[in-house]
């Protein structure tokens, strides 16, 4: 076993919770398709920011600590209702009016491609996407009782396939989530959209109170501790269905000059507190600079939550927020505390700080005021106004005239970039369509028993291709003219080109406290 192979299974017996440090071969000028990861274009020159899907969960001493605090302290229904409510924001988030649930009699809410319900092991209802959860608790009742009839065989139910209909099941102690599509989604993709429902909950409870809950009282109706939060779910769904940031497990940046960025990143930097983790700066759903405590990695899905919550309410934007928040691919014990604000009123840039500590509002308010302090003194905080005018780019930039649109992932960095949809995809129908498309390439691509590496694939509307390696996925649509062989000379013309523009569309060097 060579040195860096030694170093690599070390860190795995030591438990470190760092990703790997992988051989980084010199970055190319003119990159081919079977780069391996860590040189692809959008590549980080250092550390990465998140730690890969599926590879491990950080839980830090102090996390653990909160925990045993949690469990040791008996938290009443009502404290945690009340932390709830500070969390979704009582005034930007409202139950939905009952006469706007859809009969679930009706045509309308049968013709629906997708249904998504969770329930305890109970069997009590707690979430479905469309209709009431008390017109549909016999339903519910039959769903955990086909799980129950099967785990008394001494077997798992995972899925029932039936007439081009999916139904897809997830137990996740001490809930259980079904979800069942008309979609040409595979399962493992139906599955990882219950997952994200799952830890949407989570970080809203804590795995350690959901616990507690159903320990003490198992046909507890968590309704009442999620009521008002349903918004959140709503919108997560929605994601899921248009945002190719959840599909391809990453995250986009702003395009943003490089000098500008590390300007951002260093000012968040040395705006730093003894209990600050995280310092996160958005726009939007696009993501300008991220600056975390050394060692600790956050989850792309962990973010992807963090947005979704900006994202559902609109309560941050009058004045500086102080909400708790479970992080579930970090820690499923305990709650963070995130200062949340926008950096005015207007602006599109929202300013994202995480700590372990929940005295911790005027340390992280100040540390807020240092970093606008140190920013407006410099030309990057205009760049970023700039930026934000143009949050995206055309397609038209690639210099691929057959070319409409594409996703690139770098897989080392966990970012992607996209153009914006051409003006055949303006539509919104259009652009779920497109999407649709992308999540069935995605399907082929990540198939678990047949997976592919290569997929093309004709169309009267536009032709697609698929193509991954171990550097990187790439999905590109083109008109439904061009061949087949221009699809593969326009791969090659398209990552020289990313090459070229990495530095203002991915963040190549992430910095820590």
């Amino acid at each position: 076993m060579d040195g860096g192979a030694q170093r690599a299974a070390a860190a795995w017996e030591n438990d470190t919770l760092a990703p790997m440090d992988r051989l980084r071969l010199e970055r190319a000028d003119s990159p081919t398709p079977g780069l391996v990861e860590g040189t692809e274009p959008g590549a980080g020159q250092s550390s990465a920011m998140f730690v890969h899907a599926h590879s491990f969960e950080d839980l830090t001493a102090e996390a653990e600590e909160e925990a045993r605090r949690a469990a040791e302290l008996d938290e009443s229904g009502e404290q945690c209702e009340d932390e709830l409510k500070v969390l979704v924001g009582e005034k930007s988030i409202k139950e939905k009016p009952k006469e706007e649930e859809e009969d679930v009699c009706s045509e309308a809410w049968r013709s629906h491609k997708k249904h998504v319900f969770v329930l305890s092991e109970a069997g009590k209802p707690i979430y479905t996407r469309y209709g009431s959860e008390e017109a549909l608790s016999s339903t519910m009742g039959v769903m955990m009782a086909l799980v129950s009839f099967v785990e008394a065989k001494k077997n798992i139910i995972r899925s029932i396939h039936a007439d081009g209909c999916k139904v897809v099941f997830l137990t996740k102690s001490p809930l259980v989530l079904v979800g069942v599509s008309q979609t040409c989604q595979s399962d493992k993709e139906l599955l990882r959209e219950l997952q994200y429902i799952y830890y949407q909950i989570v970080s809203l409870l804590t795995l350690t109170q959901l616990n507690h809950i159903f320990q003490h009282k198992q046909n507890y109706d968590l309704r009442r501790l999620l009521a008002g939060s349903e918004y959140l779910t709503d919108n997560l769904l929605h994601r899921l269905e248009r945002d190719p940031a959840l599909l391809l497990s990453a995250v986009t940046c702003l395009p943003l000059p490089s000098s500008a960025r590390d300007v951002v990143s260093s000012s968040l930097q040395a705006a730093k507190a003894k209990n600050l983790v995280f310092s996160i700066l958005v726009a939007g759903d696009r993501l300008v600079s991220l600056v975390r405590k050394k060692d600790q990695f956050l989850h792309h899905i962990d973010l992807h939550l963090v947005f979704n919550l900006v994202g559902s309410s609109s309560s941050f934007r009058e004045g500086e927020g102080w909400t708790p928040i479970c992080l579930p691919k970090f820690s499923t014990a305990g709650f963070f505390h995130a200062h949340i604000s926008y950096l005015e009123p207007a602006s599109e840039l929202c300013l994202i700080l995480v700590s372990t500590e929940r005295e911790d509002f005027f340390n992280m308010s100040d540390c807020k005021q240092r970093f606008l302090e140190r920013l407006s003194k410099r030309s990057a905080y205009q760049s970023l106004k700039e930026a934000l005018k143009c949050p995206t780019y055309a397609v038209e930039q690639v210099g691929i005239p057959e070319l409409r649109h594409f996703l690139y992932k770098s897989k080392s960095s966990g970012l992607y970039t996209s153009p914006e949809f051409p003006v055949v995809y303006q539509s919104d129908k259009e652009q779920r369509r497109v999407m649709g498309l992308y999540q069935e390439l995605h399907s082929s691509l990540h198939h678990p028993t047949r997976p592919l590496r290569i997929f093309y694939r004709c169309g009267e509307t536009e032709n697609l291709m698929a193509y991954v390696t171990n550097g990187f996925e790439l999905y590109l649509c083109f008109s439904p003219l061009a061949t087949k062989a221009l699809a593969y000379s326009a791969v090659s013309k398209l990552l020289k080109w990313i090459r070229k523009e990495e530095d203002r569309l991915f963040i190549l060097s992430p910095l820590t406290y």
